[in-house]
């Protein structure tokens, strides 16, 4: 796992073996449940021959949405 971060506190970029677990960690960083956030898959992870372990990271975008 690899926190990109973000000057927004609202907003985290996560990279992670895979996307689902790159979610669960922004979930936890932000605090909020995911249908309080927009997430957006900026890398889905890429798998290495024969399905080994991937040379790159899934990276996703998580922000929080506006309360009003």
């Amino acid at each position: 796992m690899k926190d990109i971060g973000s000057h927004k506190k609202n907003e985290v970029e996560i990279e992670a073996k895979t996307a689902q677990e790159a979610i669960n960690i922004a979930l936890i960083k932000l605090g909020a449940k995911k249908s309080e956030v927009d997430i957006k898959v900026l890398r889905e992870e890429n798998k290495g021959l024969f399905s080994m372990q991937g040379t790159k990271l899934a990276k996703v975008r998580v922000t929080k949405k506006i309360q009003f």
